[in-house]
C-alpha cells in the first residue's frame, strides 16, 4: 500500500509504502503495479495513538449503561428519571457522584424503583449502590461478601470492593468489545494498555477471542495480577505490568506491598501502582524505594503530586501515566472536594516533564472520556466546565500533549516515530499540523491503519 502526499512530523509532505505490516519506504515514491493508493492530500501522517489506561471490560459495559453522573445527570430528579424509566430485568447505572443526591444506599433507590434489580457504579470504579430488590436477587442462595455494608444488622446497599464477587453472582461473561475497538480506531488508537487489576487468564483469553475476530482491532499490552503469565499471551495481546490498586482507606500491610513489587520484578515484569491520592503516593514511592524500582514501573494517575513527590519519582526513575481531561470533565467537583492549596497539585504535567519524568496519557475510560483529542485540549488549557482554571503552570503546549499518546507502551522513555521498519500502526488527520495545534479538540482521523491493515476510514464510517 501507498500512502501519497502526506505531512510527515518533521513538516516534510512524503508518500509512505507499507509492506508486511510495516514501514518500508519513505520519500518520492512512484506507485507499483496492483499497488493500493491512499491520498493524503497534505493531512498529518503520525504513529497512531496509544491509550495507556483503559478498562476495556468496564467501557463495553458501561455502553450499554445509564449514565448517572456529571454532566448528564446533576440532582436527584434527574437520577429518579433516569433509573425510573420502565422495563424488567437488571438497570445497570454508571457514573455515579455523590454531588447528585448524596452517598445513594438501597432505601435512595427503592424509592425510585422498588421492584427492579438495580446497581448503580460510583465513579470512582470501586463502589456500588444496589436496591433491595438487587440484594434479594444477589444474596438468594449465596453468602454476602465481606466488602457488603450492615448497619444495624441490615444491609445498606453499598457493596465496595467485590467485582469479582459481583460478576459470578450475575454469572456474568466479558461483553463483546468491538464498539470500543471502533471508537478508539475512530479517533486513530491503533493499541492500548487494559490495566484492571484482576486481569487473569480468562480475561486474556477474552481479549485474544476478541483480536481475532478483529471486534478489537488495536494491540494490547494486558496489565493485570502477578499470576497472569507471558504463556497466556497471543495474537497482539502482550504481557503488561503487575497492576496494584491503593485504597488510602485500606492500605495493604507495607512489606506486602513491597513484597508484590520484588516478586513482579523477579518475573520480569513491571509494577503499575494506582494513585489518587497524596497519601496513596507517598505510600507508593516508600514501597517502590524499599522494593528496589525497576526500569518500566509507573504511577497511574498521581492525582495529587506535590514537588516533593515529582522529585522522589524521578530518583527513582519512574514513569507517570495522568488523566489530564480529568480536569476539564472534574475540575468544578475538585474545586469544591479537593483544599485550595493542593488544587495547583491535581494532574500536574509540565511539573514531570520539568523533573525528567517520563510522562504518558489514558483515558481512564470508562471512568473518563476516550476521547484522546479532548485529553489533548485538556492538557494545554486545564479549564474546567465552567471555565475555572486550575493549575496552569501546568499546561503543555501542543506538540507535547501529543506526546503523551506517542510514547511507547512497554517503553514510556520512547517516543514512537513514521521511520523505516517500524510498525504500520498510523493514523492520518485530516489536516497538517499548523492547522492541527491551534484547535487539536476538532481534529478529525480521516483514516487509521494497524499492522496495514485499514481498519478506519472516515469515508466509510463518519466518526461519533
Amino acid at each position: 500500500m501507498l500512502i501519497r502526499d502526506a505531512e510527515l512530523e518533521d513538516g516534510r509532505r512524503a508518500d509512505v509504502r507499507i509492506e508486511r505490516g510495516r514501514i518500508a519506504a519513505i520519500g518520492m515514491l512512484p506507485p507499483i503495479a496492483g499497488e493500493t493508493v491512499t491520498a493524503a492530500h497534505g493531512g498529518l501522517l503520525l504513529p497512531g495513538l496509544h491509550d495507556h489506561h483503559i478498562h476495556v471490560a468496564a467501557t463495553a459495559a458501561a455502553l450499554a449503561s445509564v449514565r448517572c453522573g456529571p454532566p448528564d445527570v446533576n440532582d436527584a430528579a434527574r437520577l429518579a428519571a433516569v433509573l425510573g424509566v420502565p422495563g424488567a430485568g437488571w438497570l445497570r447505572g454508571v457514573g455515579y457522584h455523590e454531588s447528585v443526591a448524596g452517598m445513594l444506599d438501597a432505601a435512595t433507590l427503592d424509592r425510585i424503583a422498588p421492584t427492579r434489580p438495580i446497581r448503580v457504579q460510583h465513579r470512582g470504579g470501586r463502589m456500588w449502590f444496589l436496591n433491595s430488590a438487587a440484594l434479594d436477587t444477589l444474596l438468594t442462595g449465596r453468602a454476602s461478601p465481606p466488602g457488603m455494608e450492615r448497619r444495624g444488622g441490615r444491609f445498606t446497599g453499598r457493596l465496595f470492593d467485590e467485582d469479582s464477587w459481583l460478576k459470578t453472582a450475575l454469572a456474568d461473561v466479558p461483553p463483546g468489545f468491538g464498539a470500543v475497538g471502533a471508537m478508539l480506531a475512530r479517533a486513530g488508537v491503533t493499541g492500548l494498555t487494559e490495566i484492571s487489576p484482576a486481569n487473569d487468564a480468562a480475561i486474556a483469553r477474552h481479549f485474544i477471542a476478541e483480536r481475532a475476530s478483529r471486534r478489537l482491532p488495536q494491540k494490547v499490552l494486558l496489565a493485570g495480577r502477578l499470576d497472569l503469565a507471558a504463556a497466556d499471551m497471543a495474537d497482539g495481546v502482550r504481557l503488561g505490568p503487575v497492576k496494584l490498586h491503593l485504597h488510602d482507606a485500606d492500605l495493604p500491610l507495607f512489606d506486602e506491598a513491597v513484597a508484590l513489587i520484588r516478586a513482579a520484578h523477579d518475573r520480569g515484569r513491571a509494577v503499575a501502582i494506582h494513585c489518587a491520592t497524596e497519601v496513596e503516593l507517598v505510600f507508593a514511592l516508600a514501597a517502590l524505594d524499599e522494593g528496589a524500582a525497576a526500569p518500566g514501573d509507573r504511577i497511574e494517575h498521581a492525582s495529587i503530586a506535590p514537588d516533593t513527590a515529582v522529585a522522589e519519582i524521578a530518583r527513582l526513575k519512574l514513569a507517570v501515566v495522568s488523566q489530564p481531561h480529568f480536569i476539564a470533565e472534574r475540575g468544578d467537583a475538585y474545586r469544591v472536594d479537593v483544599a485550595a492549596p493542593d488544587q495547583p497539585l491535581l494532574y500536574r504535567l509540565r511539573a514531570f516533564l520539568a523533573a525528567g519524568v517520563p510522562l504518558a496519557g489514558g483515558s481512564d475510560a470508562p471512568f473518563g472520556g476516550i476521547d484522546p483529542w479532548a485529553a489533548m485540549a485538556a492538557a494545554m488549557a486545564r479549564h474546567t466546565r465552567s471555565g475555572a482554571t486550575i493549575g496552569p503552570d501546568e499546561a503543555l503546549s501542543p506538540e507535547q500533549a501529543l506526546d503523551l499518546y506517542l510514547r511507547d507502551p512497554v517503553a514510556l522513555d520512547r517516543r514512537r516515530r513514521v521511520a523505516v521498519g517500524e510498525p504500520a500502526d498510523l493514523c492520518l488527520l485530516d489536516r497538517g499540523w499548523q492547522r492541527a495545534r491551534g484547535d487539536l479538540a476538532s481534529v478529525v482521523v480521516q483514516r487509521c491503519w494497524i499492522d496495514g491493515r485499514q481498519v478506519f476510514d472516515r469515508v466509510d464510517q463518519p466518526p461519533a
